[in-house]
């Protein structure tokens, strides 16, 4: 394994799905106006990696903010993590079945909580079926709680107050779709208008996922990103696809990306926020 490389391999779990302080988290997340809530846990009960525990966006975290799925509180995630049978020096590998919505959020969510050895598996679920359909289980992960001790790396995350504050200091990457970026599709959420950030750009998240739904390699990154000088704020709806435009920057060596935790969802309600439409 490339130890500067933010993805596994199926091959490289398979060889290591023993290996004692391994934890592998099935972070599937479907939105609900895609299909009805719950089904992405329905979908872990009925097959998923052996050994993995469910690790679910929209129960781990800030439940006391009216936004989706925010970033948790450091006791709210320890122990949270810590009953999924996680310590703070195990190796986790996330995956998902769903293009890696959110195995890239739950991610993102280990590093901003101080964890470093943290990767995704390439590919997913679909990738594992694929090479290994017979090694699936059926039934939960028994667990014991672990004591884990978070330690917030607030350089991880952007609030709104931040990206309010930036004045161009960083180039602002937007995962939505074009339409919806450019103000010419609505929004799924209710009551959001449609439009962007000022002086972002429009990189939707499936564009660093290839053909075989593995992210793709550095030398495509590379064509897809351009120039990464500048700091990157990475946004996109809620904070979920923002995530995979940073676990293929992090591909690139850029592991200081920022997510914008809330994003669109943030921003668009807030009518006194500027909102762009059409192309920069």
């Amino acid at each position: 394994m490339n130890k500067q490389d933010p993805l596994v391999s199926v091959k490289w779990l398979k060889a290591h799905l023993e290996s004692p302080n391994l934890k592998i988290i099935d972070g599937t997340w479907i939105p609900d106006w895609v299909a009805p809530k719950g089904t992405a846990l329905s979908k872990y009960k009925k097959k998923h990696i052996p050994t993995s525990v469910y690790f679910d966006i929209d129960e781990i975290c800030d439940k006391n903010s009216n936004l989706p799925h925010m970033l948790p509180t450091e006791e709210v995630f320890s122990t949270e993590t810590g009953k999924l049978g996680i310590s703070e020096s195990d190796q986790v590998i996330v995956y998902d079945d769903n293009g890696y919505m959110a195995s890239a959020r739950v991610w993102w969510m280990f590093r901003a909580m101080g964890h470093n050895d943290v990767r995704v598996l390439d590919g997913g679920f679909a990738e594992w079926k694929k090479e290994y359909g017979e090694m699936v289980a059926q039934e939960y992960t028994e667990v014991s709680n672990c004591q884990y001790h978070a330690k917030f790396k607030a350089d991880l995350t952007s609030s709104t107050e931040a990206v309010e504050n930036d004045n161009s200091k960083s180039q602002i990457i937007d995962a939505r779709p074009a339409g919806r970026f450019l103000g010419t599709e609505p929004e799924p959420r209710a009551n959001l208008r449609s439009g962007h950030i000022p002086n972002s750009v429009n990189i939707p998240h499936d564009r660093v996922i290839d053909r075989n739904g593995r992210i793709h390699n550095s030398k495509e990154l590379e064509d897809i990103f351009g120039d990464l000088e500048e700091r990157i704020i990475c946004t996109c709806g809620s904070g979920v696809s923002a995530a995979i435009l940073a676990l293929a920057l992090a591909r690139l060596g850029k592991f200081d990306v920022s997510v914008y935790d809330g994003s669109w969802c943030a921003w668009a309600q807030n009518s006194e926020h500027p909102i762009a439409v059409g192309s920069t």
